[in-house]
């Protein structure tokens, strides 16, 4: 089949929420800093009535990486659910305004639409609080096979693997991909995520589920559970064919079995809101690889996107990423 798509994403379909916080704030609200934790409808509203101001904006940590890569000039595809209700009206809005191929059915009664509580304090760390509400109806029949066949790479999201229908919808897509020729990319999305699901995570990379894993520094930590990076990475090396490990302000490195990248943060002259630093991190990266660029040139674009947009509030780009691409002849 021909490609029409370069990335296709699974994840969750959610409506951010963001405020300006302080760190008192979190103590009296008892959630855990820099962490993302799973809450229910009540405590959504309670936590919501505590909050300030708020900025809402569609989100979704795989929804944010096809933004970023459709804003990069890919040709991107997203499969997640939402409820036929005004947020999530307001989410099918956004992601098709950018270009990308959403056509999963809403539902039309059950639990509302996601939503995430971002939590930003004055060192530009985000914490989040996270109501799934609709996302965990995704299913197998949500997952349109012609569209993974269409799609060059099938992204899927870490956070998403929490409902148990949602698994089988990631391994139905994964098995499409393989059989259609097309790779998988898995982003382990948070540590305490890895924590939760650690052998199932492991035994996606060993079966060859997903050939491409996406990793922070301490979601690489958890998943070997080692404080050691050095033998992090040489396990994560003989387990994944390729992997992308961010490291903040570090760069990052790019991970083969024939090679180590290791590719520099790009300049940013102030930290805002690091939501959505690894998602745009990939957008960057799986742009480029869907183009063939080199693996640190896929890195470097990576960090030109990442850096974006931890310099303003929100986990989605304000500027033009394509026109930043080309200035800094990164064009994927």
């Amino acid at each position: 089949m021909t490609r029409r798509h370069d990335i296709l994403a699974l994840g969750n379909a959610i409506v951010d929420l963001i405020a300006m916080t302080d760190d008192d704030f979190l103590a009296r609200q008892k959630v855990h800093k820099g962490a993302m934790a799973l809450i229910d409808e009540e405590r959504a509203e309670k936590l919501y009535a505590a909050m300030g101001p708020v900025t809402i904006m569609s989100g979704g940590s795989a929804a944010n990486t096809i933004v970023g890569a459709a804003a990069l000039g890919a040709r991107t595809a997203f499969i997640g659910k939402v409820r036929d209700d005004n947020l999530g009206r307001g989410f099918t809005h956004d992601i098709r305004a950018i270009g990308a191929h959403f056509d999963t059915p809403p539902a039309k009664d059950g639990p509302s639409t996601a939503r995430c509580f971002v939590l930003v304090t004055p060192d530009g760390q985000r914490t989040m609080n996270t109501y799934l509400g609709a996302c965990q109806a995704l299913s197998e029949a949500d997952v349109d096979e012609a569209t993974v066949k269409a799609s060059g790479i099938t992204y899927l999201e870490g956070y998403l693997w929490d409902p148990p229908e949602a698994k089988k919808a990631f391994r139905k897509a994964a098995d499409i991909a393989h059989a259609a020729g097309r790779r998988v990319a898995l982003t382990l999305s948070d540590s305490f995520c890895v924590d939760r699901y650690r052998d199932e995570f492991l035994q996606l990379i060993r079966s060859k589920t997903v050939d491409i894993v996406f990793a922070n520094e301490s979601e690489l930590h958890a998943l070997y559970q080692t404080s050691d990076f050095a033998t992090a990475v040489n396990l994560l090396r003989e387990e994944a064919a390729l992997a992308a490990v961010t490291l903040s302000e570090k760069g990052s490195l790019v991970v083969s079995r024939e090679a180590t990248h290791a590719v520099p943060a790009f300049p940013v002259e102030r930290v805002v809101d690091t939501t959505g630093a690894g998602d745009l991190f990939a957008a960057g990266f799986l742009a480029g690889l869907a183009r063939g660029a080199p693996l640190d040139h896929c890195a470097r674009l990576g960090a030109m996107a990442a850096a974006e947009v931890i310099q303003h509030v929100g986990a989605r780009p304000e500027a033009n990423l394509a026109a930043l691409a080309a200035e800094n002849g990164l064009a994927p």
